[in-house]
C-alpha cells in the first residue's frame, strides 16, 4: 500500500527531502507520490506540519 498526497498539502516540500526512494515530486498545486515507487514507510507523513501524506486505502 502505497501513501498519497491529499489537498492539505500547503507545498513546502518537507516531504520531498525525506523519501529514500525519491519518489515524491512537486506537482501543480501539490507534492505528488508514485505509488509504483513508495515503499510506504511513513516518512514524509512523519514530517508534514499539515498531515497530507496519508496511507492509501
Amino acid at each position: 500500500m502505497a501513501y498519497f498526497i491529499n489537498e492539505d498539502c500547503i507545498n513546502c516540500g518537507a516531504c520531498e527531502s525525506e523519501c529514500p526512494v525519491t519518489c515524491i515530486t512537486e506537482g501543480d498545486s501539490k507534492y505528488v507520490i508514485d505509488a509504483a515507487e513508495c515503499i510506504d514507510c511513513g516518512a514524509c507523513a512523519d514530517v508534514c506540519p499539515v498531515n497530507a501524506p496519508n496511507p492509501a486505502e
